[in-house]
């Protein structure tokens, strides 16, 4: 284990040139990224935000914001805004990124502390690998169904679903690509990641124009026009589903830049690669359900079911196989964040090594999920739901302290223990964190009935079954309190870590 693996303390260093591209495994863990390393543009991270963000799931976001009750007009409208908001978040927190050198869920101790950081990167940690673990089960489900319309005699059930045996193959294959590329780390996965970006797109493209002729354009202006409410909630319910679950991940791809860099640029490309992909798929999925009702739900249940089946043979095979390329690209993005949140969490172990135990994780996890019980997954994802409510609360708190850092000119030594010059624990965050985080518990719903039991508590039965709970609107009601109350704690009243401190 190196000391770039888990140490804070190489120092920030002053800038000298730029060190030839190494090769071979990343060696920086969560230590900050030394200026010799530092190299590349901000461009370069629209590749990794677009592979991650471009997947046929994109079209059943618009067709949930549509069933708000809006009409074709105010869904595209409110869902593209409600994208591009939380995608320029997303890129506001990576600019932490080139200024510190840290992943961002190191970054997020200047605001916590070291220890109290711990608490929301464990659910941040826990939410990361849940989502690879569906996304991974998804990509092997995908290919198996694949081989069995390919070689329905070796790979297909009577009934004409995958079998155990394809299942096996294509989850092998998956992690074993997976575990490659994000133990190698950053400079591999901008690689493969900007081929995977290219590829996805122009086969994405294709698909879009045979599915347009599935559209009854004439049918387009029947649905009226919803509230004002209503249309709010369509873009609470974008940013929930898009931007809003990459908050905590924005730096780890952005450090490697050099400390100059601009933040516009890095702003722009990342918000840019978030936001296009899903917007022209939102579109398509809009004007789906807004002209073909019958189609637009069956995609919005099972997106790729309902959607692959109108492609021709010779377009099915290469695009079921993007499909699964698509998920390999968030999976891969999502294990390398994940292995940074664990050494974040203070795991004693190397970049490399964190890598390898999530893939342990997320690999049993996913097997537990295709061949165990299926039933389980409905839940898990409604409790994965959930922890966005805490995910963008610690979020709108790590932005708002995006003003205290700069002034403090973005020193390191705030990320580290107190016998390094940080802080264990900073309650103004910290109760703003817990504060909110009830809140925003409160004002949102599940449909799983389990986890109904627990959230919902301050809403009313009329408005848990409105927009507000349908929406819910309480992941960014949280976000915006645990700011507010941040903002007066620091800001105004000027408290620090629990005493008045002068102006």
């Amino acid at each position: 284990m190196t000391t770039h693996d888990t140490d804070l303390s190489t120092p920030a260093s002053t800038p000298t040139a730029p060190a030839p591209p190494p090769s071979g495994i990343e060696r920086n863990g969560i230590n900050p990224v030394p200026d010799a390393e530092r190299r590349g543009t901000p461009r370069e991270l629209f590749a990794i935000w677009f592979s991650w963000n471009v997947s046929i799931l994109g079209i059943s976001y618009g067709i949930y914001v549509f069933g708000l009750g809006l009409s074709v007009w105010q869904a595209i409208v409110a869902g593209v805004l409600g994208y591009a908001v939380s995608a320029a978040l997303v890129g506001v927190l990576a600019v932490g990124g080139p200024r510190t050198g840290l992943p961002t869920l190191t970054q997020t101790r200047f605001a916590f502390g070291f220890q109290a950081n711990k608490f929301p990167t464990l659910f941040a940690y826990i939410s990361n690998v849940g989502w690879k673990i569906t996304i991974i089960t998804l990509a092997s489900t995908t290919g198996a169904s694949l081989f069995a319309r390919l070689w329905p005699g070796a790979f297909a059930e009577a009934d004409g679903g995958p079998t155990t045996t394809g299942i096996v193959v294509w989850f092998v294959a998956v992690l074993a690509v997976t575990l490659t590329v994000a133990v190698f780390g950053h400079q591999l996965i901008l690689k493969v990641e900007k081929w995977i970006a290219w590829v996805t797109a122009a086969m994405t493209l294709v698909f879009l124009i045979m599915i347009l002729p599935h559209i009854h354009w004439s049918a387009l202006g029947t649905a009226p026009d919803g509230t004002l409410l209503q249309f709010v909630g369509g873009m609470i319910m974008a940013m929930t589903m898009v931007g809003l679950g990459f908050l905590n991940y924005g730096g780890d791809f952005a450090r490697y830049l050099p400390r100059s860099t601009r933040a516009r640029g890095v702003i722009g490309w990342t918000a840019g690669g978030i936001t296009l992909p899903v917007a022209v798929l939102l579109v398509v999925g809009v004007l789906l359900v807004g002209s073909n009702p019958e189609l637009g739900a069956a995609a919005a249940k099972y997106p790729i079911a309902a959607l692959t089946t109108l492609l021709p043979l010779w377009f099915f095979l290469p695009f079921s196989l993007v499909i699964v390329v698509s998920l390999v690209a968030a999976a891969i993005t999502g294990i390398y964040s994940s292995g940074l949140a664990l050494l974040a969490l203070g795991a004693p172990f190397s970049r490399a090594g964190t890598t390898a135990i999530n893939t342990v994780v997320i690999s049993a996890g996913a097997f537990y999920l295709l061949f165990v019980s299926d039933s389980f997954l409905a839940t898990f994802q409604a409790f994965l739901a959930l922890v966005a409510v805490l995910m963008g609360t610690m979020g709108g708190i790590q932005l708002l302290d995006f003003i205290r850092q700069r002034r403090l000119g973005w020193n390191v030594t705030m990320a580290l223990p107190p016998s390094g010059g940080g802080r264990n624990v900073r309650w103004t965050a910290l109760v703003s964190l817990v504060a909110a985080s009830i809140v925003g518990l409160g004002t949102v719903t599940s449909g799983d009935p389990n986890i109904a039991r627990v959230v919902g508590f301050l809403l009313t039965d009329e408005a848990a079954k409105g927009v507000i709970g349908q929406a819910n609107l309480g992941v960014v009601i949280a976000m915006v309190t645990g700011a507010a109350i941040y903002a007066v704690l620091t800001f105004v009243l000027k408290i620090d870590d629990g005493r008045r401190v002068a102006a």
